[in-house]
């Protein structure tokens, strides 16, 4: 199969998911207002569920995912055929057990499985939004999560999880709305996105837009998948997500496949082969405009920003308990900001936990089978769900 034939075949799958998704979607009637001051009509939101609701609504949790995952957190993806990214952590008897929790997870709003975006058809034009979709924020994805929330009948969510990108959308859904929030539970994050993960990801993007298959974010209706660029993206976003121990216990300097260098250009080293080996498949299963606004979304999260650059404000008075993860090895989040964190809701006044686990997995480390962080998971949803009257 040649390349202009696995980049139709891939397009066609994009299309497929982006329209027709393998999970239920809610149609939401109102207008979604977003912080750019646009609003988004006909907003729609695919989603998946596990475990089953108690009869007074008081069992479910929302995982919020990271920047390139999607509603499929504990089944079965329907495009690579594996299973849920974070199937180490929900399941029957798991730390998010769904033998006692109704659990949630929502494609974002800018994402490509189903939820609104940039590969949707747009209904006033019967084509591909592209690039006419506007500018999301985290604060948009929240909003439209509480609008799914709403569709559901759910009034409070026991807790709100998520790590990365979801651990902004945990923070946010605490200040924004604190009284639907009985605990939270933000793991690997900040409450703004660095100077350096902005850099990052600009990286990602121009790699993007100067692929010539680009056409503009016109590429669906084009035909063409900037299959180079989004991979390319991938490769560099994927560094910032391990740890130099870890590449090196991995990795090293070992070869691939050979006896001695080439003295060429192809891929001698073992972790030259597995970037490209992430960079190919990401291409896959993710659409390039929505990596766009996902990264742009996470660029502009400032929580302390509508507070004159004071964080403790936004959680003035929440009854939300709080346990919030950080991991010694993340350089993409460091512990520092997750401090940062810790500090303004203990100036609130907040009920708030902290763990800082030790490991050489990096990023990375809360999608991972992590002891540590298995058993705080645990540990803080029990103690909740015993002052929630939650039954063990």
């Amino acid at each position: 199969m040649n390349q202009a034939t696995i980049a139709l075949s891939i397009n066609a799958a994009a299309r497929r998911e982006a329209d027709e998704p393998h999970s239920p979607v809610a149609a939401i009637a109102a207008p979604l207002a977003l912080e750019s001051g646009s609003a988004l009509n006909g907003l729609r939101i695919a989603y998946q569920t596990y475990g089953t609701l108690n009869a007074d609504r008081s069992n479910a949790v929302l995982v919020c995912h990271a920047l390139t995952g999607d509603q499929h957190v504990a089944n079965v993806h329907p495009v690579t055929g594996k299973k849920g990214w974070w199937s180490t952590m929900i399941g029957p008897g798991k730390p998010v057990d769904t033998d006692r929790f109704f659990v949630i997870c929502s494609n974002v709003v800018g994402g490509c499985m189903g939820t609104t975006g940039p590969a949707s058809t747009n209904p006033e034009t019967s084509e591909p939004y592209g690039l006419d979709l506007p500018l999301v924020t985290i604060r948009d994805m929240v909003d439209a999560q509480a609008a799914l929330i709403d569709h559901l009948g759910i009034e409070t969510l026991f807790c709100v999880v998520g790590g990365s990108m979801g651990g902004m959308q945990v923070l946010q859904w605490a200040a924004r709305h604190p009284d639907r929030v009985f605990s939270a539970l933000p793991i690997a994050t900040a409450h703004k996105h660095s100077a350096q993960n902005i850099a990052f990801h600009e990286v990602g993007r121009q790699a993007i837009t100067a692929d010539p298959d680009w056409r503009d974010g016109r590429y669906l209706t084009e035909g063409s998948i900037p299959r180079k660029g989004l991979a390319v993206a991938r490769m560099a976003a994927h560094i910032t997500y391990l740890s130099e121990p870890a590449l090196q216990t991995k990795f090293g300097r070992n070869l691939q496949d050979r006896d001695r260098r080439t003295f060429g250009f192809d891929a001698d080293f073992q972790i030259e082969s597995y970037l490209r080996h992430q960079g190919a498949s990401f291409v896959e299963r993710f659409d390039a405009n929505s990596y766009l606004y996902v990264t742009r979304a996470m660029d502009y999260f400032d929580l302390a920003a509508d507070h004159a650059g004071a964080l403790a404000p936004a959680f003035r008075g929440t009854k939300t308990r709080f346990c919030v993860v950080s991991f010694t090895s993340d350089w993409l989040f460091p512990t520092a900001g997750a401090r940062q964190v810790v500090h303004a809701l203990n100036a609130a006044a907040a009920n708030v936990s902290f763990v800082e686990i030790a490991t050489d997995k990096g990023h990375d480390a809360f999608l991972l089978d992590v002891p540590e962080l298995m058993a705080t998971t645990k540990g803080f949803l029990d103690a909740a769900a015993k002052v929630r009257g939650l039954p063990g």
